[in-house]
């Protein structure tokens, strides 16, 4: 998005409400798209550039958000020097970015592809001017080569020198000579080395002073899209100080879901007319610059001024033209985007929240905040210019105060070619010999190659390296697998899904080592269980499914009937406890409350300190008394509807039987069991979600396809529906043949402390006691084994830790109050598997992968099983990657900051201390391990496929000719790996790179706590 001048002339169209109600539905489309924290999903922060290719989406977010687009430069090279990205990486990068114009020569000196990986390998210092002048006269910059110049171009550079001094070289041409001479000395015989060297680095320097005096780059004039751009270059106060001030304190009170005391008044009619309704009576205590608010809103009051005519007058009074509004507008909401995007959320009639807010909000509160504005340049224009009444005057007197940009300075502009004259060898001679115009193409060609720039070529080196090695792996990988026997003869012992989240590929790949006579399934963590949901001790439904979904379907969880009196007791007591808390919250706040709290808050620290100091014994006494309060532990799902259409009351809640079919179909069928022989005894069906406390970010570590909900209700009622007799005949009749012995029992996995819980045991025939006990036995050693994988990456850990303390660890850390990490979340994915899990099967992917099962022999002509799939799993794994991606290389714009000064705020989001716009990204302690690259989805199908799969589906399409996301696919009969690369697929020739093998996990990531390179584990004898 272009900068925009400000115009103080300004025309207007015919339909003003109109115009200004597209303007603001535009803007809002940057908005950030998150909404209630309580349903924290991760999303693509720039889905509003889907549209644009990746880089180019970049180049214009930052524009939009001055939000940095990768890494820092410095961050790069250190990933550079670590072997993380390579010369031949940087080379094949280069090339492909140029195509043939990498190969044009400039001027004699070199290929511009030449020049460009010079750049690139060896640092560029361009610092501001007064760095520069410091760097020239108070370092050896000028006497000692760089010390990334090679010998060879050192050697060359002043051999040329000599040669040039010591024969009939034009001397004229350097007017600064005879000073130099004055510093060396006359007679050049008498020059040490470390003189010639100096000399030769003096003289260079001089030359590429003269040459860029020859060539010039205008500077762009300042651009201000917001008055406020204006006024703080003119003045340097800012004006959305104050405005913010006030506008955060009543967006709270506005988005409230119920952690205020007070109502707002007129709250139902809009924002700008509850803002109007409230401040239209003049308060004591008021800040001087709203001295005359009260008077202003009376006048739009009494006026009858619209929010849209509002907003049309202070267009029209802050001078903004036609052309520039919709810019002003989206910048304007920009400056408060998290609050603005909430907003926004609740005004389209989201069902994740108690209270919504009317329509037209958004409008309402921009008006509020142009009218804010509207006071604030005034006060400033008063304290400044001695001006306050006409806006228009005030702007102008600042626009004159306003200094226009200087160009490139000439030093900084020589002291990049001389940079780069040394890594190249270009002598002084060869430089001398330039004409103007060769000056200006060399200056020209170096400028072009901006920090930004360079940064873009690593970070496309930074992925090739990682994609490739991923490549490289599959297919030494996949072609060892081809050689490795089923580890069960009839039936696997046991079978357990997860979700596909990276988090389980770990707990997966120590199962199968644990027992490797069980087999593994990922699949979207809802197990097409598309349902609102109402726990016992629930008060509403929440939906339990990818936010993408609308489900239509209620199950309500019910307590035993033998249990019901008792439920009801304790649901009584739970009202009364947070009746009471809700009432001492209040009460605490007054100015009586305030002192007893302060005389008795010592008291209050002692339980603090316990979960602080004690996080193992504070929580097993709370599990002790919350036992007491929580729903008996015999609960059962209602989950069978008895009525026609399915809805919250009595007998239309839950599924039909033909429904419950469909949902068993849809999950084997995706996952290629279909045939009575792919079916064990005992088959798991397990969610997953975390908790721990303190955390208000919760929601974003648990499953992502349930909306941020855990997916345990999920699993409990897939293996409901699956054991139900009924469901089975009509799954039958669809080609699904389950066997009379096969149950499902559902669980769940917290994957911040690990455990594993199972559901509904009471169900569990005595024939199948004993597939429970070894399937229990295996998963209790894998989740220790996880845990110990886990504890490496927690930087207080000893890695000399053993797996049962590693265990005992990570419950603590999931119990500590004062952690901020309690797990790492999605940090470091950059894979999505799609495929049998045979042939990723004991490849070691270092939790960085999510794994999807799909068997391409199972699926239809028209391959929608795999559209099915896909159509989830590219949009959702997608946007977890780029909001971790888009988080990490600029947390402060696109992530939430550090978590520690976070508070919650209206029961909506979380703000930073107690006064800032809302933080909706991924917060920095979750981010720090976390590589910002894009997802490589490695798909189990043909490239014939996949196109067909991109031309049905638009948003697929879209990601993956935009690039941003990688895909390779691999062939099911072949194994052959084709990359899908600048519109067409590209057979990948592996680069036959040694995948080392192990015997185990441990032995991949045992002392270490790095990111770690892929291994093939050996399958695991079977005894």
């Amino acid at each position: 998005m272009s900068k925009l001048e400000l115009e103080e002339e300004s025309s207007t169209d015919g339909n003003h409400e109109h115009s200004v109600r597209r303007l603001v539905e535009n803007a809002a489309r940057f908005l950030p798209t998150q909404g209630p924290i309580e349903v924290f999903v991760l999303l693509n922060n720039l889905q509003a550039f889907e549209d644009q290719p990746f880089h180019q989406a970049l180049k214009a977010a930052r524009e939009c958000y001055q939000a940095e687009p990768y890494l820092s430069e410095q961050e790069y090279r250190r990933l550079y020097a670590k072997g993380r990205i390579t010369d031949e990486d940087l080379e094949a990068v280069v090339m492909a970015d140029l195509g043939q114009r990498g190969l044009k020569v400039i001027n004699g000196l070199g290929m511009i592809a030449e020049l460009r990986f010079a750049m690139l390998r060896h640092p560029i210092h361009v610092g501001p001017d007064a760095e520069l002048r410091w760097v020239v006269a108070e370092t050896d910059a000028l006497e000692r080569f760089r010390d990334q110049t090679t010998r060879i171009n050192r050697t060359r550079i002043i051999t040329s020198t000599r040669k040039w001094l010591n024969g009939s070289g034009n001397r004229d041409d350097i007017p600064e000579l005879a000073s130099l001479f004055e510093k060396f000395g006359h007679d050049s015989s008498r020059w040490s080395d470390v003189g010639w060297e100096a000399f030769s680095l003096q003289l260079l320097w001089r030359i590429c002073l003269k040459g860029v005096a020859c060539s010039h780059k205008p500077a762009e004039a300042n651009s201000f899209v917001r008055p406020r751009d204006l006024m703080l270059h003119a003045t340097g106060d800012d004006i959305n100080r104050n405005v913010h001030d006030v506008l955060i304190r009543f967006c709270a009170a506005y988005v409230d879901q119920g952690y205020s005391d007070w109502t707002l008044p007129n709250r139902d009619a809009g924002f700008y007319e509850s803002f109007l309704a409230l401040y239209e009576t003049k308060t004591a205590g008021l800040n001087s610059w709203l001295s005359g608010l009260a008077c202003d809103v009376r006048r739009l009051k009494q006026e009858h001024i619209s929010a849209e005519q509002c907003i049309e007058h202070t267009l029209t009074e802050f001078g903004i033209a036609p052309a520039n509004r919709e810019a002003f507008i989206t910048q304007s909401l920009l400056s408060l985007a998290g609050w603005a995007g909430m907003v926004w959320q609740l005004e389209l009639g989201v069902d994740w929240v108690v209270h919504n807010v009317p329509k037209e909000s958004l409008i309402g509160m921009l008006a509020v905040q142009l009218l804010l504005e509207r006071h604030a340049i005034r006060h400033i224009g008063r304290e400044a210019f001695g001006e306050s009444d006409s806006i228009p005057q005030i702007l102008a007197l600042a626009r004159q105060k306003v200094s226009q940009p200087e160009p490139m300075k000439r030093e900084r502009r020589a002291f990049l070619l001389f940079q780069v004259a040394q890594m190249l060898g270009w002598t002084p001679l060869e430089l001398l010999q330039l004409t103007d115009d060769e000056w200006q193409e060399i200056s020209d060609e170096l400028e072009s190659f901006p920090s930004l720039e360079r940064r873009r070529i690593f970070h496309e080196a930074f992925e090739r390296k990682y994609v490739h090695a991923t490549l490289d792996a599959f297919a030494t990988h996949t072609a060892r697998r081809r050689n490795v026997a089923s580890p069960w003869l009839n039936r696997p012992d046991f079978q357990i899904v997860t979700c596909i989240d990276d988090r389980e590929e770990s707990f997966r790949r120590h199962l199968e080592e644990v027992l490797p006579t069980c087999e593994t399934f990922g699949a979207a963590g809802f197990f097409a269980v598309a349902m609102n949901y109402r726990g016992a001790a629930d008060a509403f439904y929440k939906p339990l499914c990818p936010a993408v979904i609308k489900p239509v379907h209620y199950v309500q969880e019910d307590v035993g009937y033998t249990f019901e009196g008792e439920h009801q007791s304790r649901a009584q007591i739970r009202r009364q406890i947070g009746l009471f808390s809700h009432a001492f919250h209040k009460r605490s706040r007054t100015f009586l409350g305030g002192i007893l709290t302060g005389v008795l808050g010592t008291l209050a620290s002692v339980p603090l300190v316990a979960r602080v100091l004690f996080p193992h014994l504070t929580a097993r006494i709370r599990q002790r008394f919350g036992s007491l309060l929580q729903p008996p532990p015999v609960t059962n799902l209602q989950l069978e509807r008895y009525e026609g259409d399915p809805g919250p009351t009595n007998g239309h809640i839950g599924y039909s039987v033909d429904e419950m079919a469909g949902v068993v179909v849809r999950l084997l069928r995706d996952m290629g069991v279909t045939k009575s022989e792919h079916f064990s005894r005992l088959f798991v069906i397990c969610g997953h979600g975390s908790s721990s406390l303190n955390n208000p970010h919760e929601s974003s570590y648990c499953c992502g396809a349930c909306a941020g909900k855990r997916g345990g209700p999920n699993a409990r009622a897939f293996a409901q529906m699956a054991n139900d007799w009924r469901v089975r005949t009509k799954v039958a009749a669809q080609g699904v043949d389950i066997p009379d012995d096969t149950f499902f029992v559902g669980s769940y996995h917290n994957t911040c402390d690990d455990s594993v819980v199972f559901y509904d045991l009471d169900r569990l025939p005595a024939s199948h006691r004993e597939d429970l006990e070894v399937a229990r036995k295996a998963i209790e050693e894998a989740r220790r084994r996880n845990a110990h994988e886990r504890c490496r990456r927690f930087g207080t850990v000893p890695l000399s830790i053993s797996a049962k303390d590693a265990l005992r660890h990570v419950e603590a850390r999931a119990e500590d109050i004062s952690q901020p990490r309690p797990e790492y979340d999605h940090a470091t994915n950059s894979l999505c598997i799609v495929g049998r899990r045979q042939w990723s099967r004991g490849l070691f992917l270092d939790r960085r992968a999510f794994l999807t099962s799909y068997d391409p022999e199972a699926d239809n002509d028209e391959h929608s099983v795999l559209l099915g799939i896909l159509s989830a799993a590219v949009p959702v794994c997608s946007g977890i990657n780029l909001s971790f991606y888009f988080s990490t290389v600029d947390n402060v714009h696109y992530g939430s900051g550090s978590k520690l000064p976070h508070n919650v705020a209206s029961l909506v989001g979380v703000m930073e201390g107690t006064s800032s716009d809302l933080r909706t990204g991924v917060y920095q302690q979750v981010c720090e391990i976390h590589e910002p690259m894009r997802l490589t989805f490695v798909i189990e199908t043909t490239p014939e496929v996949m196109l067909s799969i991109m031309e049905r589906n638009a948003v697929i399409n879209r990601l993956i000719r935009g690039a941003w996301v990688h895909l390779a696919v691999i062939d099911p009969a072949t194994s052959e790996i084709q990359m899908f690369k600048n519109g067409e697929f590209q057979v990948y020739q592996p680069s036959g790179a040694k995948l080392n093998e192990v015997e185990s996990s441990l032995e991949c990531y045992e002392g270490s706590r790095d990111h770690l390179p892929f291994f093939s584990i050996h399958e695991t004898e079977v005894a």
